[in-house]
């Protein structure tokens, strides 16, 4: 989920997950750590949280566009692949906290999700995912950096799936946070990260009761 936008002029600062200075501010509403700032923290921790991660540290404002790809939709639904400013919501951020074009899998369970494919695909794990992804991946993984958007929930629709919601209107991000260490934040996450040669074994997991989203899969090694 990493969009285009009206670029921000200004520095972000680096960390392992930091929280970086609000565009707004950025762009000259007031200085850096005033109570906004703080306002803005205590607001976002009660509430539940939309983001959109991206590669490009200076978007003021995330403006809708087409997806690249376009997907085969369910009848009535091709309007997805218009013009949208697409988030994620914070309990499924794991599907994005990866650099952006790597193929990945990720397994979620589900309330109906039986013991059974439980135990056959967690095993003992006690995490709370599990992502799957190339060996070929992994430096690009330890290295790369990330921008996490937080967004105002008010313009966005729910799309029921896999925490996806849409915005059909140009959106101002609330706040930015830099991610330098993506493994860290996979494990603040509760995800559990298993690799892999290649990841076409793993197609059996639709066929099971668990949630399993597969992202980039067109990148994958003989994934046809």
């Amino acid at each position: 989920m990493i969009g285009n936008g009206r670029r921000l002029q200004g520095k972000h600062s680096r960390g392992n997950v930091k929280q970086a200075r609000s565009p707004a501010k950025d762009a000259g509403a007031g200085p850096r750590g005033g109570p906004c700032a703080a306002r803005l923290d205590q607001a976002l921790s009660r509430l539940m949280q939309l983001y959109h991660f991206s590669d490009d540290p200076g978007i003021a404002v995330f403006e809708p566009r087409p997806v690249r790809v376009p997907s085969v939709r369910p009848p009535g639904r091709d309007w997805l692949n218009g013009p949208l400013v697409w988030a994620i919501e914070d309990a499924w951020q794991a599907l994005y906290l990866f650099p952006r074009d790597y193929p990945r899998i990720l397994l979620f369970p589900r309330d109906d999700t039986t013991a059974a494919d439980r135990i056959a695909w967690f095993g003992a794990s006690p995490a709370r995912v599990i992502a799957f992804m190339e060996w070929d991946g992994l430096e690009a993984l330890r290295t790369a950096t990330l921008y996490r958007y937080a967004l105002p929930t008010a313009p966005f629709e729910d799309l029921n799936d896999a925490g996806m919601w849409v915005a059909r209107q140009p959106v101002t991000p609330l706040a930015c946070e830099t991610l330098i260490d993506l493994p860290a934040a996979l494990r603040e996450a509760g995800v559990e990260l298993r690799l892999t040669e290649t990841l076409t074994h793993l197609r059996p997991v639709w066929d099971t009761t668990l949630h399993a989203s597969g992202v980039r899969l067109r990148h994958a090694k003989d994934w046809t």
